[in-house]
């Protein structure tokens, strides 16, 4: 199921996904947290971003793990290999940053909404805005050494 795409191996086609979801998600949820006034516009926004970045990015991982077996059945070169071990490593990262970026930008939401119980401590959306712009950060830097990695690993010997 994760291989391939009309011959082509699936990994190549959804990481383009995750390319632009994690930086979306990190960007507008922290601009969400950072500047109440936007929150109205915002929110519908990171709420489908919260949902669907952690779904592209375990896709992207899937399909990069079905791709790194092919390669491994195919004897490709053990540098290579190495190179493609430590971009999944990166990626499994970034999946779990860009996990928690999700849960905590939908609980953002949830305690920033205009019919929240009044019973919440007025220091909660201040504290989970500074995990969202974390976890964003974190997701923002795991994204780049997950794709420069990918891209060194696929193109640095090609040029």
């Amino acid at each position: 199921m994760f291989r391939e795409i009309n011959g082509l191996p699936s990994h190549i086609l959804v990481i383009h996904a995750a390319v632009v979801f994690v930086p979306l998600l990190a960007l507008l949820a922290s601009a969400y947290g950072l500047v109440p006034r936007w929150r109205p516009r915002l929110g519908w926004a990171v709420v489908g971003l919260a949902v669907l970045t952690p779904i592209v990015t375990w896709v992207s991982t899937e399909t990069g793990e079905a791709l790194e077996e092919a390669f491994q059945e195919k004897g490709f070169d053990p540098a290579l290999l190495a190179q493609i071990h430590e971009h999944a490593e990166y990626a499994e990262t970034l999946l779990w940053f860009t996990v928690g970026l999700a849960v905590a930008a939908i609980a953002l939401l949830l305690v920033t909404r205009d019919d929240r119980p009044s019973r919440l401590p007025s220091w909660l959306p201040l504290l989970l805005t500074v995990v969202v712009v974390a976890l964003g950060v974190a997701s923002l830097v795991y994204v780049f050494l997950t794709g420069d990695s990918g891209a060194q690993a696929a193109w640095g010997r090609v040029l």
